[in-house]
């Protein structure tokens, strides 16, 4: 077990996270052809395509170092997004130290702090590393500096390195040898493993992931998970390499994977805690945070033949995507749907790209929303995510909305423009610390304010050169309103929302205007209207199409034309009546662009 290192890497999005990984490999692995690895540890063709990580992996690695002696290396690459925090918690949780990789470049980001500090409340090791060392016009000092001050950590300890060229490798897997502590397991002890991810596979059912703290994992062997009390027998174990290997036995220190016949996701949890049925322990490791889906938006088939297609496609995103959740909702309009919790905005694009990608289903996506209490005049409350399912406003006492803590790291020259950003997205400011080039602004900021486009227009604003990191904070009593959209006096509730009061006129203004581009004129006059209640805040036409009757009359009584005139008005008005408007699906994706 003194040979054990297990690590994660951990870095802002786009700092070098898989490239890293990648020389990791090929050095461990000396065999392999230099450069003959890209993106191994990325599994889905939508990661290597955006060169992102959604999902964290895992590599077993033999080492041998300047001390002639072989270590056994448990690498685990992680997400960047702040999406995806949940991924990079669970791994962290199963490691003993972690490589926190710097852009040389871009310097400290949001997400950069986030997860040294992740790493620090779990008490494991950091290795500071200054990546792309290799780009021109590097001002490393002035980076080196800001780190220092931001992080606390010395520059002398930053390893200098190049995950493009190789460079900085050796020197790096040495630290981890020196600095990363082994496991604290005990072999005679009984089993502990923790439970940090699973995935369902068609042919063997659900696969564990699992780091183990003390005893000994045996093929064959009767385990037990302690929060559902099942029992299973254990008819495969193994490591990655990062190709599966079987192998006959698990023991402290160990990360691998558990194959128990078991059919369901749900029955292995994940943060629980496995242990032998003859040999039980008598203490549950700690778990993670639940999960605390941010986003929620309504999923519709544009076919309705297509649902049950689409019910099976995302219960299977939904077995390799624990993060992901999703259950039956019906419209008056668009009919059959799915009602679906996401960890975040960028979450919910990739599960709609992989929808379309990977099962070929065309969606109409409602409005994002995020998780509302709604206090009752008795007392009592609600959560709701839907604005569909909000309750008679009459019985409503007042609406508490979600807040996030906002982590904002910017150049100086743009702090005006942003501060009057937060203003105007009913932020309040709680702290601005000064670094050399950079101002990092914190605010306490309504998380749906945050999911319609936030750091779109922060990054326009400053060029790209801000980075972001939010997380839940608190509920609020705020004023917030359901806005409805009425076409001829009938609701159409997957255009409903949820909004300030102070914003509702301005927004379902933006929302009517897309719907006046968009929809196709009639032969009458369509009204559409936003209200609040019983209330019309808002309300345009769109002019109907024009026939002229009369343009085959010519001389005669005038009272003939008068008599036609007469007859269209009155069909005017029966087909208002009886008329059936088709609303094209595009006025449902358009209210995705709204900024």
């Amino acid at each position: 077990m003194k040979n054990i290192r297990n690590f994660s890497i951990i870095a802002h999005i786009d700092h070098g996270k898989s490239t890293l990984a990648d020389r990791i490999i090929e050095f461990c692995n000396i065999s392999m052809k230099k450069n003959s690895l890209n993106q191994v540890l990325d599994s889905m063709d939508i990661e290597k395509e955006r060169g992102i990580t959604i999902k964290a992996q895992t590599v077993f690695l033999k080492y041998k170092a300047l001390n002639n002696k072989i270590y056994n290396f448990n690498l685990i690459d992680t997400p960047g997004h702040t999406d995806f925090n949940y991924e990079v918690n669970k791994s962290l949780s199963a490691c003993e130290g972690a490589l926190l990789i710097i852009d040389a470049s871009q310097g400290i980001e949001a997400q950069t702090i986030s997860n040294y500090y992740m790493a620090l409340d779990l008490k494991i090791k950091i290795i500071p590393i200054l990546n792309k060392i290799d780009l021109l016009y590097l001002n490393l000092d002035l980076i080196k500096k800001e780190i220092e001050k931001i992080l606390n950590i010395k520059s002398e300890k930053f390893i200098h390195c190049s995950a493009k060229t190789g460079f900085g490798i050796r020197n790096i897997l040495e630290t981890i040898v020196l600095e990363i502590p082994a496991p604290n397991g005990n072999l005679s002890f009984p089993l502990q493993a923790l439970i940090f991810d699973s995935w369902f596979n068609k042919y063997v059912g659900v696969i564990i992931l699992v780091r183990i703290f003390n005893g000994i994992l045996n093929l064959k062997d009767k385990i037990l998970l302690m929060s559902t009390n099942s029992i299973y027998t254990v008819i495969n174990l193994g490591i990655f390499l990062p190709n599966s290997k079987n192998c006959l036995k698990l023991t402290a220190g160990n990360v691998g994977f558990i194959i128990a016949n078991i059919k369901n996701l749900n029955s292995a949890k994940i943060g629980d805690t496995i242990t032998l049925l003859n040999n039980k322990t008598n203490k549950q490791l700690p778990g993670f945070k639940k999960i605390q889906h941010q986003v929620f938006s309504n999923f519709f088939p544009i076919d309705i033949n297509q649902y049950s297609i689409a019910k099976e496609s995302l219960k299977k995103l939904q077995l390799n995507d624990s993060s992901f959740k999703y259950k039956s909702t019906f419209s008056k309009i668009l009919g059959l749907g799915f009602r679906c919790g996401f960890l975040g905005l960028f979450h919910m694009e990739i599960i709609q790209e992989r929808l379309m990608r990977e099962f070929n289903i065309n969606l109409i996506i409602t409005a994002p929303t995020v998780l509302y209490k709604i206090i009752k005049k008795d007392n009592s409350i609600i959560k709701i995510d839907d604005p569909t399912k909000i309750p008679n406003i009459l019985l409503i006492k007042y609406i508490m909305e979600p807040i996030a803590l906002v982590n904002l790291y910017i150049p100086k020259k743009y702090i005006g423009l942003i501060i009057k950003l937060c203003f105007e997205k009913r932020g309040i400011q709680k702290n601005i610390i000064y670094y050399n080039k950079y101002v990092e602004l914190i605010y306490e900021i309504p998380m749906s304010e945050i999911i319609f486009n936030f750091i779109n227009i922060i990054k326009s604003i400053t060029n790209g050169y801000a980075s972001m990191n939010y997380k839940f904070k608190k509920y609020k009593k705020s004023d917030i309103v359901k806005v409805d959209i009425l076409i001829n006096k009938n609701i159409i509730d997957p255009l409903s929302i949820m909004v300030h009061r102070s914003k509702s006129y301005l927004l379902a203004n933006k929302i009517i205007k897309k719907i006046q581009k968009i929809m196709l004129k009639q032969m009458f006059e369509i009204s559409i209207q936003a209200s609040i209640g019983k209330k019309i805040i808002l309300k345009k036409n769109i002019k109907a199409l024009r026939k002229n009757v009369i343009s085959k009359c010519y001389g005669g009584d005038i009272t003939r034309k008068h008599k036609l005139l007469e007859k269209q008005k009155i069909g005017k008005k029966k087909m208002k009546k009886i008329g059936l408007i088709k609303i094209p699906q595009e006025v449902f994706l358009s209210i995705l662009k709204i900024n």
